[in-house]
């Protein structure tokens, strides 16, 4: 620093200087500056190098602090603290969307229980002389709105099968059993062990099994058979129809 008195062109400088510090223009500072011998007088002029130290080495006052406003200190609050006003959106919220419930596939399939859980409706059992007969019943029913499926032996039956184990496959493969019980059907030993089989499979069963009387009087009915009603083949259509009808009750308590 001078001894002396700075000079005009120093002082110039230094104006200038603490003028862009401030932030105020160089002339107004240093007319403050000419200003202020005159407002203390007393005081021996200061030169502008002298009176810019000065006023760098004051403390700057503090600013009162507002109750409005939180201190600079204080904790700001995060934004996932504040919920987001009411009919909009955080953009978190709408970038990130909530997983979705898996679409529903719809219901399973019909074919996995009810009526298609077994491979066949009705199985036709009778003699080899009611043949004909037979055929004719399960053309009927295989031929109606409902299209039963019929499991008829000598038809269906598996080629190079054991007689017995078809007879078993049919039965537990069907939901309904039609017993052609025919003058024939008492003779036939076989035809006898069919229905025993019938009945051994769904002994409590109703609507399982149902006879079908052709060409016998009541009387002849087997005894095996008296706890259940039998078809009358005398009947309209030779009680074909009632045959169907009682299958479709069946089928319908499979729903």
């Amino acid at each position: 620093m001078c001894r002396e008195p700075c000079s005009r062109s120093e002082n110039q400088v230094v104006l200038a200087i603490a003028g862009r510090w401030v932030g105020f223009q160089p002339g107004l500072l240093s007319a403050a500056w000419r200003r202020r011998p005159n407002e203390n007088s007393g005081l021996s002029r200061v030169s502008p190098a002298d009176w810019l130290r000065q006023a760098l080495s004051k403390k700057p006052k503090e600013m009162p602090v507002s109750q409005e406003s939180p201190p600079c200190d204080a904790p700001q609050p995060r934004s996932q603290d504040c919920p987001p006003p009411p009919g909009r959106s955080s953009p978190t919220s709408a970038a990130v969307s909530p997983d979705l419930p898996p679409a529903h596939e719809g219901a399973s399939s019909s074919n996995s229980g009810g009526r298609w859980s077994r491979d066949y409706d009705v199985c036709v059992c009778h003699s080899e002389e009611d043949l004909a007969a037979a055929q004719e019943l399960v053309a009927y029913l295989e031929g109606s709105s409902v299209g039963l499926r019929c499991f008829l032996q000598l038809r269906d039956a598996a080629p190079g099968g054991a007689i017995v184990s078809e007879l078993c496959r049919a039965l537990d493969s069907s939901h309904c059993r039609v017993l052609l019980i025919t003058p024939g059907f008492l003779r036939d030993p076989w035809c006898r062990y069919q229905m025993l089989q019938a009945l051994s499979q769904a002994p409590g069963a109703e609507g399982r099994t149902i006879p079908l009387l052709a060409g016998l009087a009541r009387a002849a009915y087997p005894a095996e058979l008296r706890f259940m009603y039998f078809v009358d083949g005398r009947g309209p259509e030779r009680g074909f129809r009632q045959v169907k009808e009682a299958v479709q009750r069946y089928l319908q308590t499979l729903r």
